[in-house]
């Protein structure tokens, strides 16, 4: 399973979330019809930009719980420490993906972040 995990300010466009999406699959070599889903933090899985963005890339989206994210904490490969400072987790998109992927998830790279978005590409077995 591939996943794309988001991290985004509120009111994001859904331009912006799937352009990094694309840019992140193209930047890994992986390809767009590969990825099986969103995931993101569950406080934000209602943001039109990120419901949005799943509808336009045909995936499901995938809302993560804090506690879920902090179970994967030591396998993101970048900190913000504004995200640790709101969320108690290093980074939103590296965890929401590796939680999303399933079992035996790993990161294909580290997060690519915009001054709006990031994300980060996790493949897995799934749930």
């Amino acid at each position: 399973m591939i996943v794309a995990g988001i991290g985004c300010r509120r009111g994001t466009l859904t331009e912006d979330i799937v352009n990094l999406v694309h840019a992140v699959l193209a930047r890994l070599e992986v390809q767009r019809e590969k990825l099986d889903a969103i995931a993101t933090e569950a406080s934000k899985a209602n943001e039109r930009g990120i419901e949005d963005a799943a509808r336009c890339l045909s995936v499901r989206l995938i809302a993560c719980g804090i506690a879920d994210l902090e179970e994967v904490a030591d396998k993101v490969m970048t900190r913000s420490s504004r995200v640790q400072a709101l969320k108690g987790v290093p980074s939103i998109a590296e965890a929401a993906a590796l939680v999303a992927a399933g079992r035996n998830a790993r990161l294909l790279g580290a997060r690519v972040a915009t001054d709006k978005v990031t994300c980060a590409i996790a493949i897995g077995e799934g749930p």
